[in-house]
């Protein structure tokens, strides 16, 4: 049997100072479709402030069932995270299913999450969010007879987990918190391990779909490895949601970590933000962010306000910033193109990756140090060590040993200070 197809009617207050409002619209357009839900008509009020019974103006709230009985919709998407009561309220009244951006989203990660790991996350996000809305989302259940068939996730998972009562669904909510922790842990472990080896950490950040996996794949391309390290890319909303770190190996054995973090999007919900918070501490330990800007986006100061508040909110401060602003090509802006810690290139076309490549050494290799080592004929470990790890820049021998010309971590020249050759 054919799955019914997700109609949407999408429902959204534009409060007087909010200037981004058809942009975060849009965005809910483009949510919707990640979701493959057919948007059939939207329904929009200008208010001082959401009405506390039912977000939008009663009167309203008689325009959206009629549009919503005339063009086939079976759903009603709203813009705003709802009250329990809200959902309550709307649902008796408009006699459909309702639901917010934020189960939207939520739904969307539910899709996307392939690790256990950002399951976890998610299935815990899900069920913060329904915990107060359970009185709501049972009677919404009932009506709808085993839901509409192109599938929202939080139906299905919805009904099975609303069968639960209140305290079955409390404790899920405490091992899932017991088992990230656990997660958390490892991640730390694995970090510290990063920090000894002293390897730098560079994290890719920034809005969804800015490009950030591209660069990723195209740094990996350009210093030579393997097709396999490629990170998913797509141009859509949330395309990758793990954290993933591929080792960049430079020709000259310098070597560093790039992550790439999940994409923002503007009202972010903040069970999200809470379950994706260690996630995103991979950030903040960076030792360099790379802050990816769709620039040929009109609201991109927009998408990095939004970043920056998000980076805010799981404690990333303090971290050197360089802004990568890609996509230029589109944005009939000059590119590759340098000023200061802003770069302007095209991940796509590969234009700006030598000079982005410079910023990044720049940032993390500024505590290199340059010397001469002569090394004992009997240490042919250090030398090999040294061949593999630093930068040899000539070799030559001398009676006590191998005189090494190098550049080298600090680390690795205070290991090796007792060999320290001044010619």
């Amino acid at each position: 049997m054919d799955e019914l197809i997700e109609k949407a009617i999408l429902v959204a207050v534009k409060l007087q100072k909010d200037e981004h409002f058809e942009y975060e619209l849009e965005e809910l357009h483009n949510l919707a479709e990640a979701l493959d839900v057919e948007v059939v008509g939207e329904v929009t009020q200008n208010l001082e402030r959401v009405t506390t019974s039912h977000y939008v103006g009663t009167g309203k709230v008689e325009e959206i069932k009629n549009l919503y009985d005339e063009t086939g919709a079976n759903l009603v998407i709203f813009n705003d995270e709802l009250s329990p009561s809200q959902i309550r309220n709307l649902e008796r009244d408009l006699e459909c299913k309702v639901i917010d951006r934020t189960m939207l989203i939520l739904d969307i990660f539910a899709r996307r999450a392939k690790s256990n790991e950002a399951r976890m996350q998610v299935d815990l996000a899900q069920l913060q969010y329904m915990l107060p809305r359970l009185v709501g989302l049972r009677a919404s259940l009932g009506r709808q007879g085993g839901g509409t068939g192109g599938g929202f996730k939080n139906r299905g998972a919805g009904e099975t987990k609303l069968e639960l009562d209140r305290r079955k669904i409390e404790d899920q909510i405490a091992k899932l918190k017991r088992d990230l922790d656990h997660a958390k842990d490892q991640r730390e472990t694995q970090r510290k391990q990063r920090k000894k080896n002293a390897i730098p950490v560079v994290s890719l950040v920034g809005y969804t779909n800015a490009g950030k996996s591209t660069i990723m794949n195209q740094l990996l391309q350009k210093v030579g490895q393997m097709e396999s390290k490629q990170v998913f890319e797509k141009d859509m909303l949330f395309a990758t949601l793990e954290t993933s770190v591929r080792q960049i190996k430079l020709p000259d054995q310098k070597e560093f970590l790039l992550t790439d973090t999940v994409g923002f999007v503007s009202k972010l919900p903040h069970h999200l933000v809470k379950a994706f918070r260690s996630t995103l501490e991979e950030a903040r330990d960076a030792d360099l962010l790379l802050h990816v800007v769709d620039v040929s986006n009109d609201e991109h100061r927009f998408m990095m306000d939004v970043t920056n508040e998000t980076l805010q909110a799981v404690g990333v401060e303090d971290v050197p910033t360089v802004f990568v602003y890609n996509k230029s090509d589109l944005a009939d802006m000059k590119y590759p193109h340098v000023a200061g810690d802003n770069i302007w290139i095209s991940a796509k076309e590969g234009a700006g990756l030598d000079e982005l490549l410079d910023i990044i050494k720049k940032h993390i290799f500024s505590n290199y140090v340059r010397c001469s080592l002569l090394i004992p004929f009997d240490r042919g470990d250090i030398v090999s060590y040294l061949n593999e790890n630093a930068s040899v820049a000539s070799t030559s021998y001398e009676e006590e040993g191998t005189v090494v010309q190098v550049e080298l971590k600090k680390s690795d020249y205070d290991r090796f200070q007792e060999y320290l050759f001044v010619q």
